[in-house]
């Protein structure tokens, strides 16, 4: 069974760093492009960032731009998200999305999906 597992969520405040993790327990995203999303308490689901299987191309949403980096070794078949200068606005669930050959935003074209780590940024 597929299965991306996200970890590396918590409580800190603003301006603080987090790593979250997706382990890709079954190798199977190496040559796929992968991404993160992320969804607020009452908001639809955001993209925020995303990778080319080769880790050479990266996209990322503007309200992330600069702060956040994310990163892939695929030897050990995971995916980060680098978050720094944390904001009470990054507040969400993220989750971790894999299974597609575009570098896209759009979450219809990602086929498989973590159950998510929340994330929640005091001031």
């Amino acid at each position: 069974q597929v299965k991306l597992v996200e970890s590396g969520g918590g409580l800190v405040q603003a301006g603080a760093s987090l790593r979250l993790s997706c382990a890709d327990s079954e190798r199977m995203f190496s040559d796929s492009t992968m991404g993160w999303f992320r969804q607020a308490p009452g908001k639809e689901r955001e993209f925020v960032a995303a990778i080319s299987w080769i880790g050479g191309t990266t996209y990322y949403a503007d309200s992330v731009k600069g702060r956040f980096t994310i990163f892939r070794d695929n030897a050990e078949n995971t995916l980060y998200l680098q978050m720094n200068a944390l904001k009470r606005e990054d507040t969400a669930v993220y989750y971790c999305a894999a299974g597609t050959n575009f570098l896209t935003d759009r979450s219809e074209k990602y086929a498989y999906w973590g159950q998510g780590t929340q994330v929640t940024v005091s001031s």
